[in-house]
Formats: C-alpha cells, structure tokens, sequence
C-alpha cells in the first residue's frame, strides 16, 4: 500500500463540533487503481486515535478488480473528532450492532435503542417503532389527495379522493453491524375503492445506537395532468400521548426557535406566582403535576380552559408560514404564529416521550406542512406533507396548447409535454425520543435534518486519485492565475445570490437555475420556452461538483446536490414512452418536445452518488443504462434524418457520449462486462471511420448492437463537446488505457479550431460553412491534445480563447449592478448579458485548463493584452 492510502484524512462538511445526542454519516472514498483490492478491510479512528466501528463496501471497481470508490458507514456518540483517518485493518465491533431479523409478516430493525417493526404488505409501513420498550409510533404510511376535475357546461365540479400506500415489495439491502437499510416499494391505494397510481419508493436507513431514522421518499407521477391534480402528498404517523393533557407537548421549528406549546397550556388569567413559574416548566417540556388539595382552584381553571386538539405549520412559499391551532372539527382554526422560512420539524409526546419528524429542505420546497390532530386523544396523528394540501393542487399541465419552435426555441413541432414518469424525492429524518426534547436538543436535530452531516476527504486527495478524471486544484500562483480564480468563486457567488434574489425554490423546481436572461425585463427568460430552465443544458452540475472537489466547500456541495436532486428525478423519465430520456430546457421541466439522453445521463449524477454512496441515485444510474433503446422509437435526430436503413440515429455527443456515460458507470459499479463491451463496440466503430471522432457527426446506430455506423456527416457538432462527453471521455481514458481511443481525442482538441480551410483538407468528404461553433467550449479538450501534442501554440490558443470571452474580459462581481428602482418590482441586481451556458462551460473549461495548461496563461494572457493595446 502507497504512502498515499495508508491513513486517508477526513473532515466533516463545513461542520466541526459536538453532537450530543450521535448521527448515522455514510460517505465515499474514492481510491487510486490499484490500491486497495476488495478483500482488504478499512479501519477507522478519531483525531485522538479512538477506534470508530465502521462498515465498508465498494461502489466501484477498476478494470483490474480493485476498488475503485468505496462506501463507509459509522455511527458516532456524543463528542466527534473535528477529522476522522482510515486505514487499513480490521474495523472494531460497534458496542451494540444493528440488527435485522425478517418474518413472512414483519422485518424488524434493532438498533440497540430502538425496535422497528416493518409490514411487508398492506397500507401501514411502519408497524411500530420501541424505545427502550415504550411505543413511539406505529402505522406509519404515505397519504395522497388527488383532486378530480371535471367542467360541464362552464361549470367546473371538484371532488377529492385519498390514497393510501400499499406495500407491494421489501427488500433488506443492508443488514449492519454498522449501518441497516431497508427499500420498501408499492403504489398509493383509493381508499375503499380499486385504483391504484403514483408508485412510490421508500428507504429507511438505521444506525447502531441511535434512535433516529433517515427516511428518502421517492414518487412518480403516472396520471393524467387533465385530471388527476395532486392535491397533497405525505406521511403519517399514530404517536402515543401518554398522561394528562398539560403533560402533552407539541412543538414546531420555526425560522430560529421553536413554537412550543400543549393541548392543554397553563396560561390563565390567574397564572401568576407559582403558576407562572409551573408555566415556564410546562412549556420547557417539562412534566408537571399539581397537589389536588393546595392548587384545587388552579386545576379548575385548567379543567374549564380550552383543549387544543389540532396544530398546524403551513410553508406556503418560500419567505412565509403561519402556525394555526383549533380545538375540535367544525370549530375555526386560529393563527397562533407566522415566520418566514421553518427548519421543517414537528414534535409530539407524552410523559413518556413521542416522536419527531423532520422534513428536508422544507421550504425550499414549498407548498408544505406539518400537521397534528388528535393530541388530546390517546394517540394522535401527526402527518408530514410533502405538498400541502392547504396550497393549490399541483397543476402540471404544460403553459400552453401548442408548441413554439421558432419565437422560442422549443426544439420540435410535436407537442409531448408530458410529467407522465417524471418523480419527486423527498428527504425525512424521523427521531424516537424517550422525553420531551429541549429547545436546544429539537433545533440541533432539525438543523442536522436540513445540512445532514458528511465526512469528505481533502481536495487534495480527491485530486491525487483522480477522482472523476481531469480536474484543477485552485491556483494563485500569480496574478493571472488569481484573476482565474477569483472569476470562478465570482460565478458561484453570483449564482448562490441569483437563487436566493429570484426565489428559485419550490417542490417542482429547487436545484434548477434559468438559462437565460431578459435585460429589458430585468428577468430570466422563464416564460420563452428554449430559455428557461437549464435542466442540465450545459452540464452545470459537473460545474458545481468539480468546483466542489477543488474546494470542499460546503455551500458549492449544497448547490450541486440540489441540482442532482433535481435533475435526476424531475428532468428525467423513469418509466413510460419516454423511459430513460429527460427533457430540454423549457418553461415547464417536461415541457420541451426533445427528450434526450444527455439530460439524465449517469455522468452527471455519479459524482453524488460516489460521493454519498445514495441508493435512490444508485437506482437512477441503473434506470438510464438501456436509454439508448429508447432513441429506437424517438429518434433524436428525426427532425433531420427521415428513418432509414439504421434503426436510429446518435451524434457522437451528447447522444453516443450520455450513453457511453452510462455504460461505463454500470460497469465500473456492478463489474457488468456486457456494457464494456458494448462500449467498446461503439468505440472500435468511430476507429474505423474514415475521420474517426473529429468530424464530430451524427451516425446511424444500432442499440442492440451498439455499433455506430458512418453516414458521411461532417457536422463538427459542438453539443458533442460541451455536454460532458470530454469528461466522460477523458476519464474513460484512465480505465480503457487504450492508446488510439485518447488518441482520438487528443484529434478532437487539436482540429476543432483549425481554419476551416485547413479542416476541409484534413477531412474525408465535403465540410460546410457550419459547425466547430463556441470555440470557448473547446479549450478543455484543445487543452488535452496541447500536452499530449507538445503543443505550445495551441495551449496559448485555449487561453487566448477564454481569457478573449466575454467571462473573461470582465469581473462578475464588478459588473454586477442594481437595477433601477422603478423598473423591476423590487431592488435586485443584475448582470444584463448573463447566462447559464456560458458561466458553466467558461468555468468547466477553465478548471480543465488550469490543470493542463497553467504554465501557459502568463504567456498567453501577455499575448492577449498587447493586442488590446
């Protein structure tokens, strides 16, 4: 074993501290080829050099066999190290280990603190959870409104219907000593009635020695948008409420304390003296009592006061909730509070303790809420929505009757503006407590519901086991090189802001940004079909997770996962006639006619994945593997090539480069050498092409075979080079060590910005007047073929293209100005020429650059200054 893996260095994201009450953390390790071999175990401990029980398992493999990305599970107690090593060696036993047990009816997960009981069929998912054998919970289950809408004769009739989950399969994909899971999934259930829809997907995640639970809740949407309005989505619970009402508690997270009250309060107008001091207790959540001769009047009063039965938070957009409360059906809900943006948490107990739930990115996510009933009962129901069903139903109808092709860039004639297969997920963290919970202990637990912690390794290392291929550490050498920079942490810096500044949040639409700006407006384009969302137009998530990996920044981690979040599930089809493919940036997320492979490719979305070892991603990457037998019947290149003798067509990128994506993901992940070959399949194809990669052209393809086949088109497409196919590529490189393949690469870099003259000689068959356009895009791969070529010239080409671009010539920060009072509906700032594509592709190439081809910018930026001169 190298120097290099011999004790890996770990820190927590963006965090440091202490956690009182212990957290369940899994996290990725990503290992150099060679260095640690599937046999071998991990051990790891603390600053102080304590053992830390740890459970390990790869994630990926290099072609040689060896670990290419592992996964590590550890359940930490009370007081944590500020960093944390592994090594190799034998891992310590936990002191009490999870464990899972299965029946024909139940299984059951113990974590030493708790007992969870799961059905494997039925409505109810949770059977019951114990604490230390006091009930918490029991029949816990996912709840959906759909509202039916029918208009006759102009008038519109509403009618409600409630589904309930119905398990249909559970699966033990984890069973500890360390870390359990348990992957349940079904459909939602009319009740009293036969229909079934909207299959859900349900992960709980168990930590030795702890009490909480991670929960991620996935739904599609297998409806017809006409009809079936969603109307609220969520989970529900039955808690216990034991002893008397004023020893009852319920409590809501708000902005930054929390709302802390009981079905039965102790506020009077004769609470004073002792009482008010009884009164403070009770609402701290302590239990109280009361001697029945000496305070006889005071429990009177109590007795006669109102018992609040029902509490509700309601998150309905981003800068707003309000808390009402009511005493019994048929009487009115009052407002007890309002605040701007809620932590998302909901408590509910007993003198015995009761449960918390935790929602994350609650009002990101807006229309949300919390709901109680039954608190004075001897067991409420607390529900957890998703979607509220106290907002507007979900509409997810397209904006329009027809399409815009020419006024709005929306791609095809064809109308297939569908949400048919497209899926949310959602994030719970569920806490079984054994008494009421401080302020302090329920706002530590809710902020860690909304940052969950991780442990990630240095940048430094990421960068040294090449982790995701090509990539720069951060540079200030010199002035030049800290202009670079500071323009790439400017481009963050503007986007953080711009989400913030245009409230880009919502169930539908948190984690995407907009792709491009309206100056006169004072407003992105949201309403012009080709402009609006990005939904991966650009690759922007690559952006994100390599700006990560350079820095280790918390905020720029936060941004990208978002993102994945996102595109992963809204953006991307997950069954039905469009299995596989995602759609093109629209008004509407699944507005665009082009649905496409590139939006939902494995590429984008394995960082997350590699980096946090989560199963819901796990379970994407498989869904796109076979995308391109998709393209069989949705040829994306229809518009162009009429069928003919092949069975679809593929440009080399991003069609043939998304499915390369996957195929080497399923590869490296499950060791699947079917996909290898069919990779090299393709691969061996573009060799024996007459112009092999560098025409950058459309194909004839066959998706049972995976050969392309050459059609004479010289298209020098340049979406194959800035939808992530160099990446891709160029990690590929690392596993194939095929010599002609990253030669044709190096090709591609070297002929891209020849003169057209130049390419026409170089060219087998006719090169028109289009095509190798955004020459900015690429200066990453002309930078690759620059070292592989000796090639000072064109490393000083790169740079000349990108430091002459517009993101180059300025300061964003600078350039970054208020926009008149009068003219937008309230102080923002803008940058007029702004957008998506460029920020991303200029920071992606710049990041390729500065690893390949820093030692050129002086030179080149020199150059460049003189002709300005």
């Amino acid at each position: 074993m190298s120097t290099q893996a011999e004790r890996i260095q770990m820190q927590w994201l963006g965090k440091s501290g202490h956690v009182s009450d212990g957290l369940g953390v899994t996290w990725g390790i990503p290992w150099a080829e060679g260095e640690l071999q599937r046999s071998e175990s991990l051990t790891l401990v603390g600053s102080t050099g304590e053992d830390v029980p740890v459970q390990s398992w790869p994630t990926a493999y290099w072609p040689d066999g060896s670990v290419k990305w592992s996964a590590h599970a550890a359940s930490i107690k009370g007081d944590r190290s500020d960093t944390y090593y592994i090594s190799k060696g034998a891992s310590a036993a936990p002191a009490s280990a999870v464990t899972v047990t299965e029946t024909e009816e139940t299984i059951v997960v113990d974590t030493g603190t708790m007992i969870c009981r799961l059905n494997r069929e039925g409505q109810s998912i949770i059977r019951s959870i114990y604490r230390d054998g006091s009930l918490v919970c029991s029949d816990g289950k996912l709840q959906c409104i759909r509202e039916e809408r029918h208009v006759t004769n102009g008038s519109k009739t509403l009618k409600e219907h409630t589904f309930t989950s119905r398990v249909s399969k559970v699966i033990v994909e984890q069973q500890g000593p360390v870390r359990a899971v348990v992957k349940i999934e079904g459909n939602h259930k009319l009740n009293n009635g036969v229909r079934e829809w909207m299959p859900f997907t349900l992960r709980l995640y168990f930590y030795a020695g702890q009490y909480a639970i991670k929960a991620i809740h996935t739904f599609a949407y297998d409806g017809n948008p006409h009809m079936d309005f969603v109307k609220g989505i969520g989970m529900t619970f039955k808690v216990p409420m034991q002893g008397p009402l004023y020893n009852r508690h319920v409590r809501f997270t708000g902005d930054s304390g929390l709302f802390s009250e009981s079905p039965k309060h102790l506020m009077t107008i004769r609470t004073t003296g002792k009482y008010e001091e009884i009164f403070r207790r009770q609402t701290a959540g302590e239990n109280v009592s009361f001697d029945p001769i000496e305070d006889e009047r005071f429990i009177g009063l109590i007795e006669e006061s109102a018992v609040w039965d029902s509490f509700k938070l309601v998150q309905g957009t981003a800068d707003s909730y309000t808390i009402t409360k009511r005493t019994q059906e048929g009487c009115a809900w009052i407002r007890a509070a309002f605040g701007q943006r809620s932590l998302g948490t909901v408590y509910a107990g007993g003198e015995n303790g009761g449960l918390g739930v935790g929602v994350r990115n609650f009002w990101k996510k807006y229309p949300s809420s919390l709901e109680l009933h039954h608190t004075s009962k001897d067991e409420a129901e607390m529900t957890v929505w998703f979607w509220s069903p106290d907002a507007e139903p979900m509409d997810l109808r397209h904006y329009d009757t027809t399409t815009h092709l020419q006024s709005s860039y929306e791609g095809f004639d064809e109308m297939r503006s569908t949400p048919f297969g497209v899926a949310n997920t959602s994030e719970l963290a569920i806490w079984c407590f054994d008494k009421t919970p401080s302020h302090e202990t329920l706002h530590a637990a809710a902020l860690e519901c909304q940052s969950p912690s991780l442990l990630v390794c240095e940048p430094e290392y990421y960068h040294k086991a090449k982790a995701f291929g090509v990539w720069s550490l951060p540079n200030r050498s010199t002035a030049v090189h800290t202009k670079i920079e500071d323009q790439l942490d400017a481009a963050i810096e503007f986007y953080k802001e711009e989400i913030e500044q245009r409230r880009w949040y919502g169930f539908w639409d948190f984690g995407d940004v907009m792709h491009g700006y309206d100056p006169t407006r004072h407003t992105w384009r949201y309403d012009i079909g080709g402009c609006a969302w990005q939904n991966t137009e650009l690759v922007p998530n690559m952006w994100l997770w390599y700006m990560f990996l350079r820095s280790g920044r918390e905020d720029i981690f936060r941004l990208a996962e978002a993102m994945t979040r996102h595109t992963s599930e809204v953006d991307l089809y997950h069954f039905g006639e469009y299995s596989g493919l995602g759609s093109r940036h629209n008004v509407i997320h699944w507005g665009c006619g082009c649905k496409e492979a590139r939006i939902g490719m494995a590429g984008l979305h394995r960082f997350f994945y590699y980096l946090t070892a989560d199963e819901r991603i796990g379970d994407i990457m498989d869904e796109v593997t076979d995308s391109d037998y998709t393209t069989a019947h949705l040829d994306p290149m229809r518009y162009y090539f009429p069928k003919d003798e092949y069975p679809t067509h593929a440009r080399v990128g991003p069609d043939w480069a998304a499915f390369s994506s996957n195929w080497m993901t399923r590869w490296e992940r499950h060791e699947d050498t079917t996909y290898r070959d069919k990779l090299l399949v393709g691969i061996e194809s573009l060799k024996n092409m007459p112009n092999r990669m560098k025409n950058l052209a459309v194909h004839g393809y066959d998706p049972k075979t995976g050969k392309l086949y050459d059609m004479g088109n010289n298209a020098g497409g340049h979406l194959a080079i800035c939808m992530g196919g160099p990446q891709v590529w160029m990690e590929l490189v690392l596993m194939l060590k095929d010599a002609e393949w990253e030669s044709m690469l190096v090709e591609i870099g070297a002929f891209y910005n020849l003169p057209r003259e130049e390419k026409r000689a170089k060219l087998v068959g006719s090169l028109g007047n289009g095509g190798y356009a955004w020459p900015m895009f690429s200066t990453g791969i002309a930078a690759y073929a620059s070292v592989h070529n000796k090639d000072e010239a064109l490393a000083e080409l790169a740079w000349s293209i990108l430091l002459k671009d517009e993101v180059g010539q300025v300061n964003l920060t600078d350039i970054t100005k208020p926009v008149e009072t009068l003219e937008y509906i309230r102080p923002i700032k803008e940058i007029p020429w702004i957008a998506t594509n460029t920020i991303s592709q200029w920071s992606l190439n710049a990041i390729v650059c500065m690893e390949l081809i820093s030692s050129s910018l002086e030179k080149a930026a020199a150059a460049a200054a003189a002709v300005h001169q």
